[in-house]
């Protein structure tokens, strides 16, 4: 055993939550973000603004044309391989390997692929470190393991993984139809949370594919806690903080939630208050992509989502064209609502004498 504990410490292997459920599926959000996300937003931007060089055709590949955004967006497996294969500190060899583990698990894994590419590059990865180096021929022994185990593991478990996350999705996203009330506060409560948690939202909502009336839901509990953060501590943090929370995330202020819980009692109730809201009256959808069903805020992807799936839509002929309900319905979800209550609310805290002056103050 002490033999086995030394060889893991040696080859920076770490069995454990952090590792796996904070490091490396936050580090998977990031690989989405630069590739699904961003192909998304190139698209949308080039149909909207008539931008014809987004939109022509750069490359075919097997008879399927590509744009600048879905050449972007064709590399989200191998973005999130690599990413979480960053994130675990593989050696070289072991990361460019997980190119094609990650290709192979999302393709393999269908619309669930997210969570399969978690799970399966994770694998890869620790067995690709383990035998790193080990032999004289290692650059062909540790992209040969990398490889094999990733493609096998891909194979034998992405459809079954894929399969069940989206059934996990499709349930949530029917139950929220069916209860939009009360599924909306749970929903937008805990993807908000999630959102501040060290842990990926983003990657959670994108491994579950929750979109539909749900991902409405969840893109108002992430505006929620970022929006009522940002407005929430700006007579401590200013501009500087508005900006890195409202447009960053407020996972930092979660030092301060450590020190003093009860700071998070008003983005929760905001979110409990504008997740039914979304889904009750103004019956706002995420048909975007999954992602951005858990950014909110961030870099505007939770709103941006919101109308790329508008536009889809539209296309699709489901939707006839986007009416003054629908802006006015994300804007107060999404910015306005948040930025009202979630102050209105601490300062009913701050009288209970439960936060006072520098709780949220961020360093």
């Amino acid at each position: 055993m002490e033999k086995l504990k030394a060889f893991l410490k040696r080859k920076d292997i770490e069995i454990s939550l952090k590792r796996y459920g904070i490091d490396a599926l936050g580090a998977m959000a990031q690989g989405l973000f630069c590739s699904l996300l961003i192909g998304t937003i190139i698209n949308t931007i080039g149909t909207q603004f008539q931008i014809t060089f987004l939109t022509q055709t750069v490359a075919t590949v097997s008879g399927v044309d590509y744009t600048v955004g879905s050449l972007a967006t064709a590399m989200s497996g191998p973005a999130m391989a690599v990413a979480i294969g960053y994130a675990l500190h593989c050696p070289p060899l072991v990361l460019f390997s997980l190119i094609t583990v990650g290709f192979a698990a999302n393709a393999l894994g269908g619309a669930g692929g997210p969570l399969a590419v978690l799970f399966i590059a994770i694998l890869a990865s620790e067995i690709g470190k383990a035998v790193s180096k080990e032999t004289k021929i290692d650059i062909l022994v540790t992209p040969l393991v990398t490889i094999g185990v990733g493609i096998a593991l891909s194979a034998w478990w992405a459809p079954a993984l894929g399969s069940a996350a989206m059934k996990v999705g499709n349930l949530i996203m029917w139950a929220t139809n069916l209860q939009p009330f009360l599924m909306g506060i749970l929903v937008s409560v805990v993807v908000g949370i999630a959102l501040t948690l060290p842990i990926s939202s983003a990657a959670i909502c994108a491994a579950l594919g929750l979109t539909g009336l749900a991902g409405g839901a969840a893109v108002a509990g992430c505006c929620a806690q970022m929006v009522g953060f940002a407005v929430m501590s700006f007579p401590e943090n200013r501009w500087g903080g508005l900006v890195s929370q409202g447009v960053g995330t407020s996972m930092l202020q979660m030092g301060n939630i450590v020190k003093n819980p009860r700071i998070w009692i008003a983005p929760i109730l905001t979110s409990a208050i504008t997740g039914p809201i979304a889904t009750c009256v103004f019956h706002m959808e995420m048909n975007g992509t999954a992602v951005s069903s858990g950014m909110g805020t961030c870099g505007f992807v939770g709103p941006i989502g919101v109308y790329t799936g508008w536009m889809s839509d539209i296309a699709e002929g489901t939707k006839a064209a986007v009416t003054a309900s629908d802006w006015i319905g994300m804007v107060l979800i999404c910015f306005l609502l948040p930025a009202i209550l979630c102050p209105l609310i601490n300062l009913v805290i701050r009288k209970l004498g439960w936060v006072k002056d520098g709780d949220m103050k961020l360093d």
